[in-house]
């Protein structure tokens, strides 16, 4: 039974992130019929809509819209490839730059949600690897359990942030990028496209989850 159980945690934990891994690999492979590359659509577009400010970079960060330096960047296989997976990403993170443009403020709250979320993480982990220690100091009754709640609602607040932010990655895949994608890649392509703007969104689910599932790791460990 416990077997089981933990078998299907490490299912709800893990299968998203595979599943978005794998759909994005399912359709890298390079296209001939292709005109351009991630970058070269991704650049065509921003100067077709008129969103002018905004560059294209290469980025070793992961693919990602920033919109205090207003910068679409992409990962080297997406920059350079050409490829469904390329192009729909690149659709995808200019969707984001769409909504920058447009003033979508779920967008700000967002940016400023993970900003947050970041440093309630690693607030979060440094309480953890203190909590024994500052219980030491304290030696005040429930110290460790002041320090363990302040830890949950550290790790707590990130994974709620990312699963917040899903709105906005479905708006950036499906209201924005996927009319423009439909202008550029062949019909027979769309349902691929809509499996890519879907994995493109549920890493932020994959996200949520490891932080749960990294919160639940240090429990763990703390009471030992």
């Amino acid at each position: 039974m416990i077997v089981l159980l933990i078998a299907f945690l490490l299912a709800i934990f893990i299968l998203p992130n595979l599943w978005a891994k794998w759909v994005l690999a399912r359709h890298s492979k390079g296209r001939d019929d292709y005109p351009g590359t991630g970058a070269e659509l991704a650049d065509h577009l921003l100067r077709r809509l008129g969103i002018e400010g905004v560059k294209v970079e290469m980025t070793e960060q992961g693919d990602h819209y920033d919109p205090e330096a207003r910068r679409v960047r992409l990962s080297r296989e997406h920059y350079e490839g050409r490829s469904l997976t390329a192009v729909t990403v690149a659709a995808h993170e200019v969707g984001h730059a769409i909504q920058h443009h447009e003033g979508y403020a779920p967008l700000t709250a967002r940016a400023r949600m993970v900003g947050v979320a970041q440093r309630a993480e690693k607030l979060g982990a440094l309480l953890m690897m203190a909590a024994p220690f500052l219980f030491i100091l304290t030696r005040l009754p429930g110290g460790m359990a002041v320090v363990i709640a302040m830890a949950v609602i550290s790790f707590g607040t990130a994974a709620l942030v990312h699963l917040v932010t899903l709105p906005v990655e479905f708006d950036a895949s499906f209201n924005r990028a996927l009319p423009l994608l439909r202008e550029y890649v062949p019909p027979y392509d769309m349902p691929g496209a809509r499996h890519v703007l879907t994995a493109c969104a549920f890493t932020y689910v994959a996200a949520s989850l490891a932080s749960i599932l990294n919160l639940g790791r240090w429990l763990v460990i703390l009471r030992r």
